[in-house]
């Protein structure tokens, strides 16, 4: 991979579908530059997540510096918002000492909130937090959807109707001001003092489901079965929401045999990987690696 020419403070951005290989060449880009790694992959946040969001290894970690991993429990709230002004806060810091950060992971809309900015949207209270949380816990996706239906049928007409985290939120904002969430986003592009590069690293397509096939089998090899058993007690939590932790739960409540669980995982993350290449294409540069 060639080296850009840095000309100021830049956020050199790696991205790319799960499983293409970034954390190999995002530590490989930091030990020749000497730059600390900011991650946005919002799965691994958690520090309960690790066999099933693909943690980094303690010597990958101890390969270059790393932010944002393991730094929540599943029980903390967080959102794009709040990381938003995390990385700000942190990038003001290292640009002191670094000329390149470099940013990876595949979570389109935490990329986008650091590129571009989000609107800042007021936080609920907590009895409008619990009531959302507890329509949730009790009645799943589709009564966060029958409401927002009701509470700003725009929105609910655009979001995807099984994103219980953006359903939540837009809910609580909505419960909160008594005006529709779609109404306060005004999608301003933020203005940034750094320097942006944005690159996606992509595979052949067969190559790349086949490293997402053998990626979930070394996870239940590793055991993410077991993993997944004792956050079970937690499935209502937001975090939890995600591929490969849904299925298993699903299996341990009778609902699909284990062999179906792992292939429900391995389609749904072949699936996800398509949105999000079809995603980076829009203003990434493609990068082609191999093995």
């Amino acid at each position: 991979m060639s080296s850009p020419t840095f000309d100021g403070p830049t956020l050199y951005i790696l991205t790319g579908p799960t499983a293409v290989g970034k954390t190999a060449c995002t530590i490989e880009l930091a030990q020749r530059w000497r730059a600390p790694i900011l991650s946005a992959d919002s799965r691994q946040f958690y520090r309960e997540m690790r066999i099933g969001t693909a943690f980094p290894t303690e010597e990958e970690l101890a390969a270059a510096q790393h932010f944002f991993v393991g730094m929540l429990s599943i029980h903390d709230y967080y959102n794009v918002y709040m990381y938003e002004q995390d990385v700000l806060k942190l990038l003001d810091e290292l640009f002191r000492k670094h000329p390149v950060v470099i940013m990876t992971g595949g979570s389109p809309q935490y990329l986008d909130a650091v590129c571009h900015g989000v609107d800042a949207l007021p936080d609920p209270d907590p009895a409008t937090r619990q009531y959302v949380t507890n329509l949730f816990e009790h009645n799943g996706v589709e009564a966060l959807h029958a409401q927002l239906r009701l509470l700003d049928p725009d929105y609910a007409a655009t979001v995807n109707p099984h994103d219980g985290k953006r359903m939540m939120r837009a809910l609580e904002v909505s419960l909160q001001t008594g005006k529709p969430y779609s109404s306060q986003l005004h999608n301003r592009r933020a203005e940034r003092n750094f320097r942006i590069v944005k690159r996606y690293l992509n595979r052949p397509r067969e190559e790349l489901f086949d490293r997402i096939n053998r990626r979930v089998d070394k996870m239940m090899a590793d055991g993410l079965l077991e993993e997944a058993r004792g956050l079970y007690p937690y499935r209502h939590l937001n975090a939890l929401n995600t591929v490969g932790y849904r299925e298993l739960f699903d299996h341990f409540d009778g609902k699909c045999t284990l062999e179906q669980a792992v292939t429900d995982i391995k389609t749904h993350t072949r699936r996800y990987a398509k949105r999000q290449l079809t995603w980076f294409k829009r203003e990434y540069e493609e990068v082609a690696v191999s093995s």
